[in-house]
């Protein structure tokens, strides 16, 4: 109900009729080739301080408030997540691999499935890196110890899981499931993003996680699953040269299981899958270029840092280029220990940045917040997990890419990595960007003011309203008067704009 107001702030005339405003959403779950679960993302917020009085949800009073806290942080990830697994039915096969295997529900799903006949085959990162720090203080090899007892508690047979221990110096960084209908092993559809299976990756930092209903698609991540199957690249005791022939020949495997387009003009419209490790940053700078060559603007998500391909060709960029937001985990800061000169990228060349952040005290009309490290629903990463990058993304054309690639030459040379390439789908991009703007906004507001990109937001908003040229589409809100947009824009809203941090 919308009730429309007239008149001047002192004196306004509320006597219009109100107004009902129909609004049709999807399902949690659809039919058609995407589906895109973010969670909420923001345990550093107004609504969870209210909601939750900045306690864990392990520390709420009744076992009824510790379920709400853990449905109202999941936001649907973790019930999607699930349910892709519940879904599979006897006879089919289940390809998993992953990075953290340590959110119980998830593993017991899985055992589920191998009990009513599913076919359930699991890699999970298991390299030897345990050490000692100098205080004499010894951390266990991560996330090893925390899968193999994952995977023992929930009873899950060491015949269907593989341990990925080869180059051990280097992450099995992968979150994805492919499901292969019947004794053919039919590819169907695959499941993917930023979620790693553990407590905090479903409930404390930003992910996603993404459904894709492509038998091609499925088919290029069975493919990957097979090869890293094998353990490939260097062993444990491989002396120096047989360590580089084997990651070299692993990256060139990796490589052949499709080509990656080199320039953004190659890109295909749908979904082209990209696999790490490989050889050289051609990829890396492919994506760099999807933000410096946007015509209306870009947005990115960085966990680590903004890597040197994206500052290299922001660098002469100006404040009449297209507009940049950039969301981080930590502020974008020189590092006292770095020799390499740091390269600023901020209003003069139309970047704006927002990084992870709560309110330590109360502020005017805004209580006290907390976040994911206090509430221990994660160790590293507190607020920006999620891996993707848009480019023009209210255009005609847009491009999103997604998947567990930080963006990294680390990302790109040496871990296992999967990204997706998906052009020309306006309502995934509709979702993606929503989800953006939720996020950057909650982070960009009031949190570290002082630190604000210089010019803003006199020199953002003028970018904003600079006259472009869009085919049909022309802003967010004029999605909604396109009756054909009705549906996925109304899923915009479920990703998102319902879901406001408060």
């Amino acid at each position: 109900m919308f009730h429309p107001l007239k008149g001047r702030p002192k004196n306004l005339d509320r006597t219009a009729s109100p107004i009902t405003i129909r609004v049709r959403t999807e399902p949690l779950v659809g039919t058609g080739v995407h589906d895109v679960f973010f969670n909420r993302g923001v345990a550093s917020s107004q609504a969870y301080s209210r909601k939750f009085r900045n306690r864990s949800p392990d520390d709420q009073p009744t076992e009824a408030k510790q379920r709400e806290a853990r449905k109202w942080l999941s936001r649907d990830l973790g019930e999607a997540l699930l349910r892709f697994i519940d879904g599979t039915p006897s006879g089919d096969t289940l390809f998993g691999c992953f990075y953290e295997f340590r959110w119980r529900p998830a593993a017991d799903a899985l055992k589920a499935a191998l009990d009513r006949g599913v076919k359930v085959k699991l890699i999970v990162d298991a390299k030897v890196n345990a050490t000692t720090d100098s205080k004499g203080v010894f951390h266990p090899s991560f996330p090893r110890e925390d899968n193999l007892a994952m995977i023992a508690g929930a009873g899950i047979a060491s015949s269907a899981v593989t341990l990925r221990e080869a180059k051990a110096g280097d992450i099995q960084h992968n979150k994805f499931m492919v499901r292969l209908a019947g004794a053919a092993r039919t590819p169907v559809e695959v499941w993917t993003g930023s979620t790693n299976l553990s407590d905090g990756g479903i409930h404390g930092q930003t992910n996603v996680g993404h459904w894709v209903r492509d038998a091609g698609v499925a088919a290029s991540f069975a493919a990957y699953w097979t090869l890293l199957s094998g353990d490939p690249g260097a062993k444990a005791g491989d002396d120096t040269a047989t360590k580089r022939r084997r990651n070299a020949e692993h990256r060139e495997a990796v490589e052949a299981l499709g080509e990656v387009p080199a320039t953004i003009l190659a890109i295909a419209s749908g979904v082209t899958t990209v696999f790490s490790p490989r050889r050289g940053l051609s990829v890396l700078g492919l994506y760099a270029d999807l933000v410096d060559q946007a015509k209306q603007h870009a947005a990115v998500t960085l966990a680590f840092g903004i890597s040197k391909a994206f500052k290299e060709r922001m660098a002469d960029n100006t404040p009449q280029s297209a507009i940049a937001f950039f969301l981080l985990e930590k502020e974008d800061k020189a590092n006292p220990n770095s020799t390499q000169p740091f390269v600023a990228i901020n209003a003069s060349q139309n970047c704006y940045k927002a990084w992870g952040s709560y309110l330590k005290e109360p502020l005017y009309q805004w209580t006290k917040e907390t976040n994911a490290r206090a509430l221990e629903l994660n160790r590293h990463v507190s607020y920006v997990h999620s891996k993707f990058l848009l480019m023009d993304p209210l255009s005609g054309d847009p491009i999103v890419v997604t998947g567990s690639a930080n963006f990294s030459a680390a990302s790109t040379n040496d871990n296992d990595e999967n990204m997706l390439v998906i052009r020309g789908d306006l309502r995934v991009a509709d979702i993606y960007f929503t989800e953006f703007n939720r996020l950057f906004n909650h982070y960009y507001f009031g949190r570290s003011p002082r630190r604000r990109s210089a010019g803003w937001p006199r020199r953002a908003a003028a970018a904003r309203h600079r006259p472009i040229r869009l085919p049909k589409r022309t802003c967010s809100s004029a999605r909604t008067m396109r009756g054909s947009r009705s549906t996925s824009r109304a899923s915009s809203a479920r990703s998102g704009s319902r879901c406001s941090p408060g």
